[in-house]
């Protein structure tokens, strides 16, 4: 559906309820003045005289009888567009009424839509449009002018793969629609859009397959969209804490992903994508806890060596979140559990470090959070040397020092490279988050309270849902069908069939019999 027209059905549609803040405020649903000068000085007070806020005069056909106005926001706009703009209503044919020639001359230039109020007129020239006013009439006529500098189509900064595609989202809303489409080229790949936000106005955009996914799903999109009420939306995590299940759980249950192919072979699976102006996160769900693991190029690679990486981040996930608190338990309660030689070794080298075991490891993994942090924040050119170099000084002086032992320092080592292996960045934090509370309470209760934390984090987990998706699924509740691309990632010709809770009808994704089967090959 059109941009322009998308604007008009959602201003036509929307019904705000007045609030207090909002009485003086300049969006008004008067209508327009049928003098071109009151018009015009309204837009400039409305926008408090800004001086990005161009307005245009001119003569139509060269006559002084006639006059048009141009209204648009400098940096929102084409030039170009706005130049044939001009010279397009240099001359109309004015045998019929001058609205109506000078709608008919623009309609060249592409889709034009009426202006019937002020509110109208606000949102078209926001938007990047051109409103143009004719002397003597109520309405106007906005034309698609959008332009202005945005950021081309580049590779994905934080979900980077070896084989696979390597174009990533931008913040331009039509550009990553046009980046899906590309992909499914089909006229089922729906889309619906709707405005967020009393003042920033964002629009949003909900696709999905027409025909594969559960349409109790996307009802369910609808129905949470349509309850935010907020001043602005800027990015789409303002979106996910707003229509996200559990507020109060670190496990995310809205996956995000700046890969158009992600973003495809979801929708390909029943799930729906939500798009957010000006940003290139796009959220999909739902989202299932094996998901947060599962990385693109695991479906261009071959199924033997996607395996065997899936077994490597499943065990990385486990050496990122245990690893500390195990060492706290067993070296501070359960020393029989150590070979004789390497706990005499691990003794040795804690001889004369003054802290316990827990305060040992929390002040390490404390130490090089601050250093993650520090490489984030700081300019690229000297962000990885700092971070490097800082956590060899750090780590190496500490031991020299004696505050910490070596095989506390190895330890905090692979689990922060563990936790790199993950390919979601917000199940990693997750993971960062649990790490400390499980180092508490093995600091606290030894192995039994590790093994207290475990159990307590597998019931949450299967507590939790997904736009009423289970989110440990298909593995709680057990789908056999489903097991195929879990921890294990069968053969393309396998994949036959959709994840059976996600999409509930339209299952059969491939035709078995005259896939490349081993079986049915010549």
């Amino acid at each position: 559906m059109d941009f322009i027209e998308r604007i008009f059905r959602n201003n036509n549609k929307r019904t705000v309820e007045t609030r207090p803040d909002q009485i003086n405020s300049s969006f008004s649903t008067e209508s327009l003045e049928q003098s071109l000068e009151l018009n015009m000085d309204r837009v400039k007070k409305a926008f408090g005289n800004s001086n990005d806020i161009i307005t245009q005069t001119i003569n139509l056909n060269g006559s002084d009888s006639i006059q048009i106005g141009f209204i648009y926001i400098n940096g929102l706009i084409n030039p170009s567009s706005i130049q044939a703009l001009l010279t397009e209503n240099l001359k109309v044919d004015l045998s019929e009424s001058p609205f109506n020639a000078l709608k008919n001359s623009m309609s060249t230039l592409g889709q034009v839509r009426e202006i019937p109020d002020f509110e109208s007129l606000y949102q078209a020239i926001l938007a990047g449009l051109t409103v143009i006013l004719l002397n003597g009439w109520g309405q106007g006529l906005a034309a698609n002018t959008q332009g202005g500098e945005h950021r081309s189509v580049e590779e994905p900064t934080t979900q980077s793969v070896v084989r696979g595609p390597r174009e990533g989202f931008t913040e331009q809303l039509s550009t990553n629609v046009a980046l899906v489409r590309r992909k499914i080229r089909d006229p089922d790949l729906w889309m619906e859009s709707k405005t967020i936000g009393r003042k920033s106005k964002t629009e949003v955009a909900i696709m999905y397959m027409n025909g594969i996914v559960n349409d109790k799903l996307v009802q369910e999109a609808r129905i949470r969209l349509g309850r935010i009420d907020i001043d602005a939306i800027f990015e789409s995590g303002n979106v996910e804490e707003l229509i996200q299940d559990e507020t109060y759980s670190p496990f995310p249950t809205l996956y995000n992903t700046e890969r158009p192919d992600v973003v495809a072979a979801g929708l390909m699976e029943g799930r729906i994508a939500i798009l957010v102006d000006g940003t290139p996160f796009v959220l999909m769900a739902p989202a299932l806890f094996i998901q947060f693991y599962q990385s693109a190029e695991d479906y261009y690679q071959r199924a033997d060596f996607a395996t065997l990486l899936r077994f490597l981040r499943y065990a990385c996930f486990f050496i990122s979140l245990l690893a500390p608190s195990l060492y706290i338990a067993i070296t501070t309660f359960h020393q029989e559990l150590l070979p004789s030689s390497l706990l005499i070794s691990l003794a040795a080298q804690r001889e004369g470090i003054p802290f316990p075991a827990f305060i040992e490891a929390a002040v390490m993994e404390l130490t090089f959070e601050i250093l993650r942090e520090a490489g984030v924040r700081l300019p690229k050119t000297v962000g990885q040397a700092v971070s490097i170099v800082g956590a060899l000084v750090i780590g190496q002086a500490a031991v020299e020092a004696g505050l910490v032992s070596p095989a506390m320092v190895i330890i905090v080592a692979i689990t922060a490279i563990s936790n790199f292996v993950i390919p979601s960045f917000n199940m990693g934090i997750t993971i960062r988050i649990l790490r400390f509370l499980l180092m508490l309470v093995a600091a606290s209760f030894g192995l039994f309270g590790v093994t207290v934390g475990l159990i307590a984090i597998v019931i949450h987990l299967s507590s939790l849902r997904s736009f009423g998706i289970p989110y440990m699924s298909p593995m709680a509740p057990f789908i056999l069908a489903d097991q195929k691309d879990t921890i294990f990632r069968l053969p393309q010709w396998a994949l036959s069939t959709r994840p059976r809770l996600i999409s509930q009808k339209n299952n059969i994704r491939e035709n078995i019999a005259s896939s490349n089967k081993p079986e049915n090959r010549p």
